[in-house]
């Protein structure tokens, strides 16, 4: 399961519909041609200004000889950080309208840049609006339909230490359970003891330590660790 996790905040703030806003998986690129205009919209993951800030320099040498290089970005667990620029568009026609889409769509952690090359026929304000969010929302269908977008949870570590003659039933019966409770198995580790792990929804907890001391005759006992925002396929 193709995933990225990383530290849990300790304060937790609303996110869309209480919850917290999905990321993407990879880059995707679209392209939207617009009365000869052509849009390139680039849309990649940013786990940070910086990171965001390097897609946008590559791409503006890729594209060197381009007029417009529009862009918006969210960043931060709870989309925290957001900024956009019109690149010599008139104002609010290019980089506000490109986050909305983003904002829309509840992601964060994200990048978009929409790089424009000149097609000889004016599009007037509500033109380029159209051109601009239309080439994200595009993009961003792309991604839906190529499995690319993430949703995000707050899950907790959990381990379970199991001598080495069981871990493979063991191991067996927390892949089943995971698929059934919304969980992620770990890699487990082997040392004097296999330590198989897992990363459960908190509401899960209790229904993990009653079906492991079910399957185990009270033998085995989870052990919760530390929150983690993970990224999982929606």
């Amino acid at each position: 399961m193709s995933r990225t996790a990383s530290p849990a905040p300790t304060t937790p703030q609303g996110g869309p519909r209480g919850g917290l806003p999905g990321t993407l998986a990879a880059p995707v690129d679209h392209e939207l041609v617009v009365k000869k205009s052509r849009f390139l919209a680039h849309l990649a993951p940013a786990p940070s200004v910086e990171a965001a800030d390097a897609v946008v320099a590559r791409l503006r040498k890729e594209h060197w000889d381009a007029r417009h290089h529009c862009l918006a970005l969210v960043v931060g667990t709870h989309a925290d950080q957001q900024r956009s620029s019109d690149d010599g568009e008139p104002s609010g026609t290019a980089g506000v309208p490109m986050l909305e889409v983003l904002r829309r769509r509840e992601l964060t952690d994200v990048v978009a840049v929409v790089t424009r090359y000149f097609g000889g026929v004016l599009l007037g304000a509500g033109g380029l609006v159209r051109a601009y969010s239309g080439a994200v929302a595009e993009a961003l269908d792309v991604a839906a339909a190529d499995g690319l977008l993430r949703r995000r949870e707050v899950l907790t570590e959990v381990t379970v230490d199991v001598p080495h003659a069981d871990a493979g039933r063991v191991d067996h019966l927390l892949r089943d359970w995971a698929q059934s409770h919304d969980a992620v198995l770990e890699e487990p580790t082997y040392a004097a003891v296999a330590r198989l792990a897992l990363l459960v929804p908190p509401a899960q907890l209790p229904h993990l330590r009653d079906d492991l001391a079910a399957a185990s005759a009270g033998t085995l006992t989870p052990v919760p660790g530390a929150d983690r925002v993970v990224d999982l396929p929606r």
